[in-house]
């Protein structure tokens, strides 16, 4: 029996929910659970898995997967331990030493078995963990599993060990859930858990800010509204005669040091030290908590803190949060605000400014949650490779890491080049900076950022602000507060064009930063406006980049050749699936039970699709396999871009065809009402070293597009138009 818990309607309405559905035996495998931060999503749990073991009589194990961070799964199972004492309670260890058995509830960090060099799947001494699960399914046990704060590890690792357990079911919890059609799905409202006081009644957001200021550091202004705000609920606790004592969280999206140093000087001069026991922090790298941290009454008012501290962690009494910005531009993830949500008593006061807890962020962007499209789309399953495709080979092409691409003054050239071509620039930089204006670039020496602004009472309506709730505020960049931007910019541009950041940032300086030099200059912008013009034009920047990269280069002209290793197709492969109506074996494809639900609009383009199902129907066609879209495991070829660095990409297709012919096809976006779907700026440059790569292997090849749903190739002369003579139907050329 549960013991010591007080019975709330809508957790037993959620018990009842999963009882019904794990004892049906029409139900759907996975049933997912969307649980508000508050919930009590353990307790619901470990209610659930008593009232199974009490009312059923099937030989059942339950496993519960729970983050590694935050020690998440010790929590839940001395909780479980505290209210069900007569229960097998185990953690992984003992399960594979005595093997799982009818009736036992083990508890598993998932970085036990997801993280690389881990004990728990290492033959040896004992029976690993996929000895274990086949001896418990030769004994007859069925497995239920549960993945707890089911975001926090959606990957295929993962998801091995998922499937390894064959569960009758898999139960996924989550605040940040999504409902799929493939899924059971069961949603506690937050207005249920409001209702029973273990959440705030609401949000308050960016209270205190005021945007006719014009911010001149982001960090010392919510810094000093958040405090400002600490205090008045300490007042408010103290008048009702709670020992509450608030905390505040100062979270950094990536914790670069720069940024962390600044906000711990602000916090100095403001009287909180780690010396004094106000400040803790909790990094990866660096730790330093007070043993009292998570107590009411604790003495730490504030906490550094990264993003990986949104799940697994409970403090009732943190009130507010400070989420910083490090790049100007990061997403705030709702689900965040769930460490501050909990009421500390488990009851509302009566008063809002206790009743509500308190986000300051200048985040223009807000994403409900951390799921991936998987999540709401399709499911993974394993595959195998055909006898008939087996001991298959090709040489893969790797980069030659001894060459770099152009040098800085090469590069430069490049560059100036396209800027001056593109916008006609010349060596008037006061008409230089009317053209780029013209086109779209903003020389304000300030930034705008719409924020929210206001009382949200559920974390949807933050997720949905409208218009209406949001303010402008205004942010003037200077060299000393926005250095840690530029880098950033510098990275964003840096990312598409594969250029050393030090590069990136000598060419920017050399053609609109102020210096003496004057050759090559467009623009003279002295530091701040430098700064700010970067900062300001990042995604426009990062386009022009692109465009340089695009230019078509003559892919012969390496300096080394690249390096060359075998590729085989995988024996095994997972494969993304989604549910059809009708589903049909592809009698052709490289692996065993290859079906249309493997071949839809969740899982290809259109192109793909139409391809594949060109295979399956031409009697030409030995097999054909969907390669990779990255991984040393995979089918690549390098290409240079016109900077001339190197990059991989990976040919969608290997054809085997009945007369002997290999062929290898690339898919692009076709073209609609006229207007092409491609959005690959280096499909020129790809054309070009697909073409040299075929010829040097003797093999087949093709880029493939589509228009209305009918296939064409190209294979000679590079064009985007497909109107042009050298896209054929491919019927012409593949046959």
């Amino acid at each position: 029996m549960v013991e010591g818990i007080k019975d709330l309607e809508f957790q037993n309405e959620c018990v009842d929910f999963l009882i019904q559905k794990t004892v049906a035996g029409d139900s759907k495998q996975v049933i997912t659970i969307k649980a508000p931060t508050g919930a009590g999503k353990t307790i619901i749990l470990i209610k659930y898995i008593d009232e199974y073991l009490n009312n059923t009589y099937g030989n059942v194990a339950f496993i519960w997967l729970c983050p590694g961070k935050g020690n998440l799964e010790e929590q839940s199972k001395e909780q479980m331990e505290n209210v069900t004492p007569e229960r097998d309670i185990r953690n992984l260890l003992y399960s594979l030493l005595t093997g799982f058995s009818a009736g036992s509830i083990t508890f598993i960090n998932w970085e036990l078995v997801t993280k690389k060099g881990n004990n728990a799947l290492k033959d040896g001494e004992r029976q690993n963990l996929f000895d274990r699960i086949a001896d418990a399914h030769k004994s007859g046990l069925e497995f239920v599993v549960i993945i707890d704060e089911e975001h926090a590890n959606n990957t295929s690792k993962a998801n091995d060990i998922i499937n390894a357990f064959s569960a009758k079911n898999i139960i996924r919890v989550s605040a940040t859930a999504n409902k799929v059609n493939h899924q059971e799905y069961y949603e506690i409202p937050e207005d249920a858990v409001i209702s029973e006081g273990l959440i705030t009644r609401a949000i308050y957001v960016n209270e205190g800010v005021d945007e006719e200021k014009q911010i001149t550091n982001d960090y010392d202004y919510l810094l000093d509204l958040a405090d400002e705000k600490r205090k008045e609920i300490v007042e408010n606790y103290k008048m009702i005669g709670s020992k509450v004592r608030p905390l505040v969280l100062i979270q950094f999206p990536a914790g670069q040091p720069e940024t962390i140093q600044a906000v711990e000087e602000k916090l100095s001069s403001m009287g909180y030290t780690y010396d004094n026991g106000m400040v803790n922090i909790w990094m990866s790298d660096k730790k330093m908590i007070s043993d009292d941290l998570t107590d009411l009454d604790g003495s730490p008012a504030f906490l550094l803190m990264k993003q990986a501290i949104s799940t697994g962690w409970d403090c009732p009494r943190a009130k507010i949060l400070v989420k910083l910005r490090e790049g100007g531009s990061e997403d705030f993830q709702i689900q965040t605000i769930g460490r501050i949500r909990r009421m500390p008593e488990k009851k509302h006061y009566g008063l809002n400014i206790l009743d509500f807890c308190y986000l300051y962020t200048l985040d223009t962007k807000y994403k409900e949650g951390m799921l991936s499209s998987m999540d709401k789309a399709y499911q993974l399953r394993r595959l195998f490779l055909k006898d008939e495709v087996k001991g298959f080979s090709l040489t893969k092409e790797l980069r030659n890491l001894d060459y770099d691409g152009l040098g800085e003054r090469e590069t430069l050239l490049r560059v100036y080049d396209y800027f001056k071509n593109t916008y006609l620039l010349n060596g008037d930089k006061e008409n230089n900076k009317v053209k780029l204006e013209g086109a779209g670039y903003n020389f304000a020496e300030e930034t705008d950022s719409r924020v929210p602004k206001g009382i949200f009472r559920i974390t949807e309506e933050l997720a949905k602000q409208d218009a209406h709730r949001q303010i402008v505020m205004k942010t003037q960049i200077n060299t000393h507060t926005h250095g840690i931007y530029l880098l950033h910019a510098i990275d964003e541009i840096k990312k598409v064009t594969g250029m050393q950041s030090q590069k990136v940032k000598a060419v920017m300086e050399r053609m609109f930063r102020k210096g003496k030099n004057t050759k090559y200059k467009f623009l003279s912008l002295d530091t701040n406006a430098f700064y700010a013009f970067i900062i300001n034009n990042t995604a426009r920047l990062k386009m022009d980049f692109k465009q340089v990269t695009s230019q078509m280069n003559v892919q012969q002209s390496f300096v080394l050749r690249p390096k060359t290793d075998r590729f085989v197709i995988p024996e095994q492969e997972m494969y993304k699936y989604s549910e059809v109506k009708r589903e049909q074996i592809f009698r052709l494809y490289a692996y065993w039970k290859y079906t249309t639900a493997f071949c839809t609009a969740r899982t290809r383009s259109l192109p793909e699709r139409l391809f594949e199902r060109y295979c399956e129907n031409n009697d030409g066609v030995k097999w054909f396999y969907k390669n990779g879209d990255a991984g040393q495991q995979y089918l690549s070829i390098v290409y240079i871009d016109g900077l001339q660095k190197q990059w991989l990409f990976y040919p969608d297709y290997i054809v085997q065809k009945e007369n002997g012919e290999t062929w290898l096809i690339e898919t692009k976006g076709g073209e609609a009402s006229g207007h092409s779907k491609n959005i690959d700026m280096q499909m020129g440059n790809k054309f070009l070293a697909f073409k040299r790569y075929a010829e040097e292997y003797g093999l087949k090849w093709g880029f493939v597009r589509d228009i209305d749903e009918q296939l064409y190739i190209n294979n000679t002369e590079f064009v985007d138009d497909m109107s042009d003579e050298h896209w054929v139907a491919i019927e012409e050329e593949f046959g």
